[in-house]
């Protein structure tokens, strides 16, 4: 494994990956996605799955560093599914969920063969019945979405044990047994629950995993289906901010263990799975913006640079996201010494568009080029790239020494392309 250092990546320059693929730029490290993965593996109990949550970083070329590690894929759309699959995930390591499916998105699942469909209401397992029987199927497998009546803490954005778009309520799906047994098509074969995102307290994953657990165990019981999967969600955090500590991944291993032996002891034939996006993808990649302007305004200092939030909408505050500072870094070897405080700016026409507040920097020059780290996860995927449209950065990941582009930039023949200009006067005539 090549050794990292501070302004490079597997011995690549970031300024030369700058200058050879332009700014901004994501840049992935694949030796830290190996990293990740291989720790955390090794952690978990044999018994338990790990599905990659493509929204996360739904790049086709990491998918598929993470799928050759064995990871399965949870995806959320139509187009999720192709990428895993043009990825090369077994369909049968495929999960489709989301609370807003469609007819092509259900169909899809179903030709491709995946694991399970997760669905999230009453009305959309009699869609996907309906579909079948249409289809001529009647054994397809699905997961019954539970929104436990038991709440979490711990999460940076709670997904589930409060009134939320997601999963069937659980007092909702404990008195439909006999909606249930109505269906005809369908195979429920377990349940699927996810309670929230960002926990860096290993106990409140332990202790979620556990209740959700029992849950599934319940459920599946009273409801009279078989347990043959549970994914009991991850939602694992990673540090961003000032006083964020990682996860204690040793106790969290520890911990999970003593809660998913004894329940794969009493259900040996029921699959666990784990799904993770943010703590798999994030701290291997950074995002590197070239300042274009410094300047002073009321007696603060900003950098304008070429990049903000359009690319990196994660780093201002959305979400679970407080407005807090993502690390960030000076990339020129010049730069050391005193420090001093910059906000960083993109180039959008808002006040909202800040990278980074009152970051303590050494003096940045036009045309210095800043690092915005652990920015693996959550950048392009949710961002407005096409606000002002200055459309999508280049990505590149660095594997085994070596850059690949896995992502070119937009032009503007990319943006103009989809759009029609009408004659209106000729309409009108």
């Amino acid at each position: 494994m090549t050794t990292t250092s501070k302004n490079s990546v597997q011995g690549k320059s970031m300024a030369d990956l700058a200058e050879e693929y332009g700014t901004p730029l994501f840049i992935y490290d694949a030796d830290v996605l190996t990293d990740t993965y291989r720790t955390l593996r090794g952690l978990l109990p044999n018994a338990a799955d790990i599905f990659y949550s493509l929204k996360a970083n739904p790049n086709i070329s990491v998918c598929a560093l993470l799928n050759s590690f064995g990871t399965g894929a949870e995806v959320s759309s139509y187009a999720e599914l192709a990428t895993a699959l043009r990825a090369g995930v077994d369909p049968g390591d495929i999960i489709f969920l989301g609370p807003g499916k469609d007819e092509r998105e259900l169909t899809a699942c179903v030709e491709a063969g995946i694991h399970a469909i997760v669905c999230e209401s009453l009305d959309e397992l009699d869609l996907l019945d309906s579909l079948l029987a249409a289809a001529g199927r009647d054994d397809f497998p699905v997961l019954l979405r539970v929104n436990p009546a038991f709440g979490s803490k711990g999460s940076g954005l709670a997904m589930g044990g409060k009134p939320r778009q997601f999963g069937i309520d659980e007092v909702e799906l404990r008195g439909s047994k006999h909606r249930l047994a109505a269906l005809r098509n369908i195979q429920v074969k377990g349940v699927h629950a996810y309670m929230g995102t960002r926990f860096l307290n290993h106990e409140d994953v332990v202790e979620n995993t556990r209740r959700i657990l029992a849950t599934a165990e319940d459920l599946a019981g009273q409801l009279g289906f078989p347990l043959e999967t549970v994914d009991f969600g991850g939602g694992l955090g990673v540090a961003y901010f000032d006083n964020e500590e990682d996860l204690d991944l040793d106790a969290l291993g520890a911990g999970l263990a003593e809660v998913i032996t004894p329940f794969s002891v009493r259900n040996p034939d029921c699959r666990m799975i784990m799904e993770l996006g943010r703590f798999l993808t994030a701290t291997a990649g950074t995002y590197v913006i070239r300042a274009r302007y410094v300047k002073e305004s009321m007696g603060e200092s900003f950098v304008v640079a070429d990049g903000g939030t359009n690319h990196h909408m994660a780093a201002v505050g959305v979400g679970s996201f407080v407005k807090r500072n993502f690390p960030v870094r000076h990339l020129e070897d010049r730069a050391a010494g005193t420090s001093r405080p910059y906000s960083v700016t993109g180039p959008l026409c808002t006040p909202n568009d800040v990278v980074a507040k009152k970051v303590r920097l050494p003096e940045v020059r036009p045309g210095d080029l800043l690092a915005v780290e652990r920015s693996g996860a959550y950048g392009p995927t949710a961002s407005p790239g096409l606000f002002l449209s200055h459309g999508f950065p280049a990505e590149v990941l660095v594997h085994d020494g070596r850059a690949h582009l896995i992502r070119e930039r937009d032009t503007t023949e990319d943006l103009l392309a989809k759009q029609r200009l009408v004659d209106l006067r000729a309409a009108s005539a």
